[in-house]
């Protein structure tokens, strides 16, 4: 009976490093998944039948990048099944397109929207206090999980096919998205008041003239949660911080 060794394995797990490799408008990463599989494609299937396999998998194709690996490791084993004629619940290039969209979303809030801010905001907690490692601090702290993710991902989609979708029911995973985004923004508030409290204590400006920011912020947090946009709010408040400059505004004179 066919199988995929753990060799044949281990080389399509490297290879979705390279997932963007070959990104295009046309089919975004659909190549660089394509190339991915290639090893156990070719392990599986033969002349013909191969090349169909190939043409199948060489089209679109999107999703987070950390989150690939899980539906690689699926598709690998419903791919297995298929050399097999084996009977599946659902045709593969339809599983990919339904998983797709939704780990991308995912993925990019609980990564991009969350893990990176909150992973940044720590390493200028470490720059502020003069450590030069907090570039490398960074890197270790962000990569951590998608390395996990990545690694634990691929092996639990391979052995369970399809039914690796209800990992992320099971484990609640946008919900740990909003609660990391959530972590962030607490964490980034907290070290923009550190900083301000630090410029002024070094401009030797009495400290709680920091505090006077504090009903700023909650119109411009109540502005936004009506709808305006955020950009705009920026946009007007840094308008008006350039145009106290010109005007020679200085904090320490109301005092």
């Amino acid at each position: 009976m066919m199988n995929l060794s753990p060799l044949i394995r281990l080389r399509v797990w490297l290879r979705l490093f390279l997932l963007q490799g070959s990104w295009n408008f046309e089919r975004l990463q659909g190549l660089g998944f394509f190339f991915a599989l290639y090893p156990a494609l070719q392990k599986l299937y033969r002349d013909e039948q191969l090349q169909q396999v190939c043409r199948e998998h060489a089209g679109y194709f999107n999703t987070h990048p950390f989150l690939a690996p899980s539906v690689a490791g699926a598709v690998l084993e419903m791919e297995l099944r298929r050399s097999r004629n084996e009977e599946q619940a659902v045709n593969i290039q339809d599983f990919k397109e339904m998983v797709a969209a939704p780990y991308a979303a995912v993925g990019d809030a609980m990564f991009w929207g969350g893990l990176r801010p909150l992973t940044a905001g720590i390493a200028i907690l470490f720059a502020v206090k003069g450590i030069i490692l907090a570039p490398l601090i960074f890197l270790l702290l962000f990569n951590l999980l998608p390395f996990w993710f990545r690694i634990f991902g691929f092996i639990y989609g391979y052995r369970n096919g399809i039914r690796s979708l209800e990992f992320l029911q099971q484990h609640r995973l946008p919900d740990w998205a909003i609660r990391i985004k959530e972590t962030a923004v607490v964490l980034l508030g907290g070290v923009s008041a550190f900083l301000v409290f630090q410029q002024l204590q070094a401009e030797q400006i009495p400290k709680g003239l920091g505090f006077l920011a504090i009903p700023l912020v909650l119109i411009l947090a109540l502005c936004a949660r009506r709808g305006i946009s955020t950009l705009l709010l920026v946009l007007l408040t840094t308008a008006i911080i350039i145009c106290l400059s010109l005007f020679g505004f200085e904090p320490t004179a109301w005092l």
